[in-house]
C-alpha cells in the first residue's frame, strides 16, 4: 500500500504533496476525515514511522541496483571477450578461403589448359572421322553402287544432302586437267547436285500439300546451303497464292493471305521477314499490278469520269493494303519497299493524272451549263464584261449602266441550286483525287488548277453571266409594270456564293495552307468578290425602277380634289387611295430587299432607297394645292408614308420623313402660328426657301394676312 504512489514503482509519476495528503487522511486524527479531532502529535508519529520504513526500502532498493549493476558489467566483459574471439576465429576462416580461392583458380586454369588440349587433339580426330566417311561414300560413287543407309534410306534424305553437299563441293575445288578432277566431274556434276535439289524441293512441296509444318521446316533447313534455296522459297509462294484470288476483291484476299502466311513463315523458315516480303513483292508485281491494269486500260481514252473514279478507288485501296501489311516484319525500312512497290503500278497513270483531271472538269463542268441552258431554251449570249477597274467606271459614271438595249429575261434569274450544286460535287471529287493521287510536291499547283476551273465556270460563266444578264435585263425608271427580277439574280448569287466560299475553305485550303499558293488564291478570290459587288453596285438602278413603279402608282391614283375637296366638311378616308398602294409595293419591296442581300449590302441599298423614296414624296407634294382638309388629308398621308419608313430601320430615312411630317403641318396650321411653328425643332435648321415653297402650296396663300403673317 505504501509504495502505490512511488515513482519507481512503475504505476504513475510521485507527487509528494499528494502522497502526504493520503497519509494523513489513513490516519486517525490526521483531520482529513469528517467528524474526528485533529492529533498532531499522532500524525507527527506516523510521519516519523514512515520516513523510517522508506528509508529502510531506499537501503534495500539501493543494495539491489548495486548488485544489478555488478552484474551488468561482468556480462559486458564477458561479451567484449566473445566478440574478441569472434573477430579472431572470422580473421582465421577468410584466410583460409583466400588459400582455398587461389586453389580453385589454379585447377581451373588447369582443366582450361588440358581441355584445351584434348580439344586440339578431338578436332582433327573428328575432321578425321568425317574425312573417312566422306572417303567411303567417295568410293562408293566411284564404285557405282550406294550400298550406305544413308542413300538408300528415303526417310534419311536430309543426311544424303548433307554429305552430297561436302562432295560436291570437294570436286568443284579439285583441278578438272587433273586426274582425280577429271574422274570425279562426272559423279559430282551440276546435273547430280541439281537432281537432289530437285528431290529436296519436291518434298518440300509435298510436305506443304500436306500440311505438314515439321517436314517443311526441315527440308527448308536443308536446302538452306543448296543454290536451289530461292526456288524452294518460290515454290512456297506460288502454292500459298493457290486458291487465295477466287472472290472479286483482290486487295481483301491478299491482306487476308499475307496475314494467313505471316502466322505460318516463321515456324517454317530461317528468314521469315524476308520470304513474307518476297511474297508481298510477287502479289504487287503480278496480282495487283494486271488487276489494275485490266481496271483502268478499259476506260483510259473513252470514259474520263469512269478512269478517274477507278483510278482513286484502286489507289485508296492499294494504300489501304499497304497500311494494314504494315503491321508484318518486312525487314527494316519497310515503309519504303511498300511505297516503291506502289510506285511502279501506278506511275504510269500518276504522271499525266492532272492533266486528266482538269480536262474532265473542263468538259463536264461545260455540258452541266449547256445542259441547263438548253432546258431553258436560252442561248448564251457573249457578253464582254471588262475588267475590275472598267466595272467600277461604269459604276461611277451611272450611264448607261445596263449592257445596251434593256432584255426580258422573262422572269428568268439564269441561277440554278442543282447546276451549282452539281458543280461543286465534281469539284469537291476533284479535290479528293487530287489530295489522293498527287505528289505532295506538286499537291499545291494542282488545287490551284482545279480551283481555277471552279471559278471559271461557277463564278465567271454562271454567277457573273447572270448578273450581266440581269444588269442588261434592268427596265428604264419609265417602263409600266416594269418586273424587277435584278434581286431575284443578286438573292440566288448571294446564297451561291456562300456555298463556294465554304467548298474554298473546307476543301481547298487544307490542300494549299502551307504553300505560296495560298496567297495566290486568296487574291483570286478577293478579285471574284470584288467583281461581283462592282456588279451588284451597279445593280443599284434597280432603285430608279422601283422609284419609276411608284410614280406611275401616284401618277395614276393621286388625284388633284384629294387634296382641295369640293365638300369639306363630308371627307371620310383617313388617307388617299395613292398613298395606300404605294406604302404596299414600298413594303413589299423593302422586304424583297432583305431577302436578296445580307450584311452591310442591305443598309446601304435601304438607306439609297430611302432617300430617293423621300425624295419621290417631296415632289410629289409640291405639284398640289392644298384646302384645310386637303393639308390634314396630306399630313395622314405623310405620316402612312412614315410607317412605311420604319421599316427600313435607318436613322436618316426616318429623320427625313419626320421632317417631312413637320413641313405639311405649315399646310394647316393658323397664319397666326406660322412663325412659331417654323421656329419649331425639326424646322428651324431648314432653309426659309423650303418653308416658303410649302408655305405657297396654301390655297389661301394669297391672302394678304398669310403673306404678312409669313414675311
Amino acid at each position: 500500500a505504501l509504495c502505490k504512489g512511488f515513482f519507481f514503482c512503475g504505476q504513475e509519476p510521485f507527487v509528494a504533496d499528494e502522497y502526504i495528503e493520503r497519509l494523513a487522511w489513513r490516519t486517525p486524527g490526521g483531520g482529513s476525515r469528517g467528524g474526528e479531532a485533529f492529533d498532531p502529535k499522532r500524525l507527527l508519529e506516523e510521519f516519523v514511522n514512515h520516513i523510517q520504513e522508506l528509508q529502510v526500502m531506499d537501503e534495500r532498493i539501493q543494495r539491489k541496483v548495486e548488485k544489478l549493476e555488478q552484474q551488468c558489467q561482468k556480462e559486458a566483459k564477458e561479451f567484449a571477450k566473445k566478440v574478441q574471439e569472434l573477430q579472431k576465429s572470422n580473421q582465421v576462416a577468410f584466410q583460409h578461403f583466400q588459400e582455398l580461392d587461389e586453389h580453385i583458380s589454379y585447377v581451373a586454369t588447369k582443366v582450361c589448359h588440358l581441355g584445351d588440349q584434348l580439344e586440339g587433339v578431338n578436332t582433327p580426330r573428328q575432321r578425321a572421322v568425317e574425312a573417312q566417311k566422306l572417303m567411303k561414300y567417295f568410293n562408293e560413287f566411284l564404285d557405282g553402287e550406294l550400298k550406305s543407309d544413308v542413300f538408300t534410306n528415303s526417310e534419311k534424305i536430309k543426311e544424303a544432302a548433307d554429305i552430297i553437299q561436302k562432295l560436291h563441293l570437294i570436286a568443284q575445288e579439285l583441278p578438272f586437267d587433273s586426274l582425280m578432277g577429271f574422274c570425279c566431274y562426272p559423279l559430282f556434276s551440276p546435273g547430280k547436285y541439281h537432281d537432289l535439289e530437285c528431290q529436296l524441293i519436291q518434298e518440300f512441296t509435298s510436305a506443304q500439300r500436306r500440311g505438314e509444318i515439321s517436314r517443311m521446316r526441315e527440308v527448308a533447313a536443308v536446302l538452306l546451303h543448296f543454290k536451289g534455296y530461292s526456288h524452294c522459297v518460290d515454290v512456297y509462294i506460288k502454292q500459298c497464292q493457290e486458291g487465295a484470288f477466287l472472290r472479286n476483291d483482290v486487295f481483301e484476299d491478299a491482306a487476308i493471305l499475307c496475314q494467313r502466311v505471316n502466322k505460318q513463315v516463321g515456324e517454317i523458315f530461317s528468314n521469315p521477314e524476308t520470304v513474307l516480303a518476297k511474297l508481298i513483292q510477287n502479289i504487287f508485281e503480278v496480282k495487283l499490278q494486271s488487276y489494275v491494269k485490266d481496271q483502268l486500260e478499259e476506260h483510259r481514252k473513252s470514259d474520263a469520269e469512269q478512269y478517274l473514279k477507278n483510278l482513286y478507288d484502286l489507289y485508296t485501296r492499294t494504300t489501304n493494303l499497304s497500311s494494314k501489311l504494315m503491321e508484318f516484319n518486312l525487314g527494316t525500312d519497310k515503309q519504303t519497299f511498300l511505297s516503291k512497290l506502289i510506285k511502279a503500278i501506278f506511275i504510269s497513270y500518276l504522271e499525266n493524272y492532272i492533266e486528266v483531271e482538269i480536262g474532265y472538269l473542263k468538259s463536264r463542268s461545260a455540258m452541266i451549263l449547256q445542259r441547263y441552258y438548253d432546258s431553258k431554251n436560252h442561248q448564251k449570249r457573249s457578253i464582254g464584261t471588262g475588267g475590275i477597274q472598267d466595272l467600277k467606271e461604269r459604276l461611277r459614271q451611272r450611264t448607261n449602266l445596263p449592257l445596251g438595249p434593256s432584255i426580258d429575261t422573262h422572269g428568268e434569274t439564269f441561277l440554278s441550286q442543282e447546276v451549282v450544286v452539281n458543280l461543286l460535287q465534281e469539284t469537291k471529287q476533284a479535290f479528293e483525287r487530287c489530295h489522293r493521287l498527287s505528289d505532295p510536291s506538286d499537291l499545291p499547283k494542282n488545287a490551284f488548277r482545279i480551283f481555277s476551273m471552279l471559278v471559271e465556270f461557277l463564278c465567271t460563266e454562271h454567277i457573273d453571266y447572270a448578273l450581266e444578264t440581269g444588269l442588261a435585263g434592268i427596265p428604264s425608271s419609265d417602263s409600266k409594270n416594269a418586273n424587277l427580277y435584278f434581286l431575284d439574280v443578286v438573292h440566288q448569287a448571294n446564297t451561291i456564293f456562300h456555298l463556294f466560299d465554304k467548298q474554298f475553305n473546307d476543301h481547298l485550303m487544307p490542300l494549299i495552307s502551307s504553300s505560296p499558293k495560298l496567297s495566290e488564291c486568296l487574291q483570286k478570290k478577293k478579285d471574284i468578290i470584288e467583281q461581283m459587288e462592282v456588279k451588284l453596285d451597279m445593280g443599284i438602278d434597280t432603285l430608279n425602277c422601283m422609284i419609276g413603279q411608284m410614280k406611275h402608282i401616284l401618277a395614276a391614283e393621286q388625284k388633284k380634289t384629294d387634296f382641295k375637296p369640293e365638300d369639306e366638311n363630308n371627307v371620310l378616308i383617313q388617307y388617299t387611295n395613292a398613298c395606300v398602294k404605294v406604302c404596299g409595293y414600298v413594303r413589299k419591296q423593302v422586304e424583297k430587299i432583305r431577302n436578296s442581300m445580307d450584311g452591310k449590302n442591305v443598309d446601304t441599298v435601304l438607306m439609297e432607297f430611302g432617300v430617293r423614296f423621300h425624295r419621290l414624296i417631296y415632289e410629289h407634294l409640291q405639284q398640289y394645292s392644298y384646302s384645310c382638309m386637303g393639308g390634314m388629308l396630306a399630313i395622314c398621308d405623310v405620316a402612312e408614308y412614315r410607317k412605311c419608313a420604319k421599316d427600313f430601320k435607318i436613322t436618316l430615312v426616318l429623320q427625313l420623313f419626320d421632317t417631312l411630317h413637320a413641313l405639311c403641318n405649315l399646310l394647316v396650321v393658323a397664319p397666326d402660328n406660322l412663325k412659331q411653328v417654323c421656329s419649331g425643332e425639326q424646322l428651324a435648321n431648314l432653309d426659309k426657301n423650303i418653308l416658303h415653297s410649302f408655305v405657297q402650296l396654301r390655297v389661301d396663300y394669297r391672302s394678304a394676312r398669310l403673306a404678312r403673317h409669313f414675311s
